[in-house]
């Protein structure tokens, strides 16, 4: 049986917290986190160090309190989404009735990468459905910027806050209402350069055999190669899924490797597609949901030409 907020609730009842100060995270997180303990539930914080060090500091390691490092479950959208589902998996496994998290995007998600990030906020409605898990996403408004609070609120349920607060979201526009939304991707800055590779009408093997000689931008060999993988699927897409011409483009800059992919299509089906793997994206997606676990960014929409655009990063992300 579910207990507190979420008793009664079947699935997945998530909510943001936005707060100003410590107290009010602690007077938030603090009834919320022991409420799981006193109901015997699983109960896991995935912060930061600093937060987590609050929490550390009034509650001590409390039976049954999971702390995890929020940084490494936080380093991939699509990297997250699967850490998370096999950790709500083994607890259901084990008979729990409901699972407690508490947790945050690290800072620099907040930035130049928000948009897979805000991906992420409305994809998770629907990848952890099947679970009984409540979930707080805590935002701090005295650091995070006015926009991406706003796709907190178009992303999220529902919303709580101290002295347990807990309310449907109004501003809530639903998973696929968010993602469906169209997409202009802004050049990244190292597109005002000439690139190193222009290619068109380029078959995914030679996409792969002309970046070979691009590495010099201090990326790493394995992060490299994963990224040669990510690169091809995305120009296997175009050529079956989109339109002619598609062509590739590859910039290098000081431990950075940028990619875009263009064509003339519509895009994906899917709404969900790069998040979710294509065994829940049945119209597409598997090439982008590789992509999401191999490369350290990826966005994806029309461009300022309004062709269908695939950005992949390896390295350094954007900032």
């Amino acid at each position: 049986m579910r207990t507190g907020a979420a008793a009664g609730h079947r699935g997945y009842y998530h909510e943001a917290v936005y707060y100003s100060s410590d107290k009010a995270l602690l007077d938030t997180a603090v009834p919320f986190l022991l409420g799981g303990i006193e109901a015997g539930e699983p109960t896991v914080v995935s912060l930061g160090e600093r937060k987590t060090a609050l929490l550390r500091e009034r509650l001590g390691d409390l039976d049954g309190l999971v702390y995890q490092g929020g940084g490494a479950v936080y380093a991939r959208p699509a990297v997250a989404i699967r850490a998370y589902r096999d950790l709500l998996t083994g607890f259901v496994a084990e008979g729990a009735a409901q699972i407690r998290v508490i947790g945050e995007i690290p800072p620099e998600g907040l930035g130049a990468t928000w948009d897979w990030w805000a991906r992420y906020e409305a994809t998770v409605n629907v990848a952890y459905r099947e679970f009984p898990l409540w979930s707080m996403c805590i935002y701090d408004t005295r650091s995070t910027p006015a926009h991406v609070l706003d796709d907190v609120a178009r992303t999220h349920p529902r919303r709580a806050g101290p002295g347990g607060d807990h309310r449907p979201n109004p501003d809530y526009v639903g998973a696929a209402g968010f993602l469906s939304a169209p997409r202009v991707v802004e050049p990244d800055p190292v597109e005002a350069t000439p690139p190193l590779v222009d290619v068109t009408g380029v078959a995914p093997s030679a996409a792969r055999r002309a970046l070979l000689g691009v590495n010099s931008a201090g990326v790493g060999q394995d992060d490299f190669e994963d990224f040669l993988v990510a690169v091809s699927e995305v120009v296997t897409n175009a050529i079956e899924h989109g339109a002619p011409p598609v062509r590739m483009r590859c910039w290098a800059t000081d431990g950075r490797l940028v990619v875009t992919v263009t064509d003339r299509g519509p895009g994906p089906a899917d709404p969900f597609a790069g998040l979710l793997p294509a065994a829940k994206a049945p119209n597409g997606g598997l090439g982008l949901w590789l992509a999401h676990q191999l490369c350290n960014h990826v966005v994806f929409g029309r461009n300022q030409e309004g062709d269908f655009v695939v950005r992949l990063t390896a390295g350094r992300p954007p900032v």
